[in-house]
């Protein structure tokens, strides 16, 4: 028996202030002699006899104690390789198939200067955009002005609705938006800066606003976070909140050069507080197996008591080049899409990003198994400690995916990156425009 790939591609923070310093397959997936359809979000594995064979395909959530199955045509079940040596065959695959469509270019990962252009995100524009081929109208943007704020862009200058709820949020996206204006004809759009999303997908309504993150469930138009300026979450180690990606790039690039990989701790490390049950499992995996998992939950603003720690004292915040001492970094959404993601690249660890489901702009280039560990969200405490065991026991196969999804965030996250993703965003945007913007009387010049 054999294992091919029936791979589909799949697509939460620490801190950094103003300077430097967030199965293969159970029994339970065997029914009457056959095989659970795939979800079209798992990573997939066909498996074949060297007879008849089933051509379904198998869920690859992993679950701890199973041996792997396939059925024949006739319902018959039979053993096959463990679930280590099939994963370990399927990321060997798709590294193969990986390397195979490198350009010239990428075979030099780690020189800087290449890739300028924010083309690895580009398809995501078009896909956002597609509902409003028709035409934007004023209408729709009268409509969508109920669910973020308005910013004009009249003679080549920014404008904004006076109000805005979180100033630290809109100053860093108009940190983009100032300089990207003077390049831009007359134009007007809605963002949203609030965590979540706005318009449904299911809506019948076509209306336009930006949100910096989304599941598949909404028709937002993606932009790049404030983030990546200014206006993230506080946290007492830093009060001013997460902010200046320019500056943390070059602080952990510094960290991660000083900590090998030989050097790091082969265990699996987590920081952060509890905003999701997801996270759970992890945190007693770690209780139970602290010389595997080092996982604890911090404080947050709506912290009373151990109970908003899962019954233990709240632990204490570390840095983000804290991280970089540890080989296996885990990564969980938030609210939305966890601000935590790109900076755990920059340590030249491992990631392991649970749940597909919340993205940001730069997240659909990434390639699981290749940057990174793709983690079911509901996985359990012994899946976790499979997955972990495995890249132990694989160090090379798992210091080249670290190595990868490092290089990949060095070469294309700068913020040169964020300023011409909103460049790209905003010139087709506009092209969808029908009328001819007009200054709103309640808007107030951004500089």
């Amino acid at each position: 028996m054999n294992f091919r790939s029936g791979r589909k591609q799949i697509e939460s923070v620490f801190i950094f202030c103003d300077a430097p310093s967030e199965t293969l397959l159970s029994n339970d997936n065997i029914i009457d002699g056959g095989l659970l359809p795939l979800s079209e979000k798992e990573l997939s594995f066909k498996c074949e006899s060297t007879g008849e064979h089933d051509d379904s395909l198998v869920s690859s959530s992993f679950n701890a104690e199973a041996s792997t199955y396939c059925s024949n045509s006739k319902g018959e079940k039979f053993a096959g390789s463990n679930r280590a040596e099939a994963l370990r065959d399927e990321i060997l695959k798709q590294e193969e198939l990986y390397l195979s469509k490198l350009t010239t270019e990428d075979e030099n990962p780690t020189q800087e200067g290449k890739h300028e252009d924010c083309s690895p995100y580009t398809k995501l524009i078009s896909k956002d955009l597609k509902p409003f081929q028709s035409g934007i109208t004023k209408d729709m943007i009268d409509e969508a002005s109920a669910r973020g704020i308005l910013y004009q862009v009249l003679g080549g200058k920014l404008y904004r609705k006076r109000e805005c709820n979180f100033p630290n949020r809109c100053s860093g996206i108009e940190h983009f938006l100032v300089e990207i204006a003077k390049s831009l004809p007359d134009t007007e759009f809605i963002v949203n800066i609030s965590d979540w999303p706005q318009i449904p997908a299911w809506s019948r309504a076509v209306i336009p606003v930006f949100s910096f993150s989304k599941t598949s469930d909404y028709a937002d138009i993606t932009y790049p976070a404030w983030t990546f300026w200014e206006g993230g979450p506080a946290i007492s180690i830093c009060p001013k909140g997460i902010g200046r990606w320019d500056l943390i790039r070059k602080s952990l690039i510094s960290t991660s050069k000083k900590i090998k990989w030989n050097k790091k701790q082969a265990v699996a490390f987590f920081r952060g507080s509890r905003t999701s049950n997801e996270r759970d499992p992890l945190i007693l995996l770690s209780r139970k197996n602290p010389h595997l998992v080092d996982a604890q939950y911090t404080k947050n603003q709506a912290w009373k008591s151990d109970r908003d720690t899962l019954n233990a004292p709240a632990a204490a915040e570390v840095s983000f080049e804290g991280h970089c001492a540890y080989k296996y970094l885990f990564n969980y959404r938030g609210v939305a899409a966890s601000f935590r993601f790109k900076h755990l690249f920059l340590c030249n660890s491992l990631v392991f990003h649970v749940g597909e489901d919340w993205t940001e702009f730069f997240y659909p280039a990434l390639i699981p198994w290749i940057h990174y560990v793709p983690v079911e969200k509901s996985a359990k405490e012994e899946d976790l400690r499979f997955l972990i065991q495995f890249f132990q026991a694989n160090d090379d196969i798992s210091s080249r995916i670290a190595a990868r999804g490092y290089d990949f965030i060095v070469r294309n996250l700068k913020l040169s990156h964020v300023f011409c993703y909103w460049r790209e965003l905003l010139s087709s945007y506009t092209k969808y425009v029908t009328y001819n913007v007009q200054k709103r009387g309640d808007v107030i010049p951004i500089s």
